[in-house]
């Protein structure tokens, strides 16, 4: 699986942008929830699993998206299942990482 990432600077610390690269481009909709990849917020550089491995241990923001996505931060213990939503069965997490 490829994953698009994005890396956001700011005072707060780096804020890692993980989307799925199959679902990037696409909006899903679900009541009053909306997941706009369209957005430039999501645009980045095509990374493999592993390269965001290295990018995770950098970030102390994840907003993570998309099936592996998701169960790259729930397998690294970065993500509770409970705190998982769901648009369009499409899962998003955003998560900030104590330090």
């Amino acid at each position: 699986m490829k994953f698009i990432v994005s890396r956001k600077n700011n005072e707060n610390g780096m804020l890692l942008v993980v989307t799925d690269a199959n679902i990037l481009g696409k909006k899903f909709e679900e009541e009053k929830v909306q997941l706009d990849l369209t957005k430039k917020f999501y645009q980045g550089q095509e990374n493999s699993e592993e390269e965001v491995k290295k990018a995770l241990k950098e970030a102390r923001h994840l907003h993570l998206t998309g099936t592996a996505a998701i169960a790259l931060g729930v397998n690294l213990g970065l993500i509770d299942k409970e705190n998982i939503l769901y648009v369009k069965k499409i899962p998003h997490a955003e998560v900030c990482i104590d330090v």
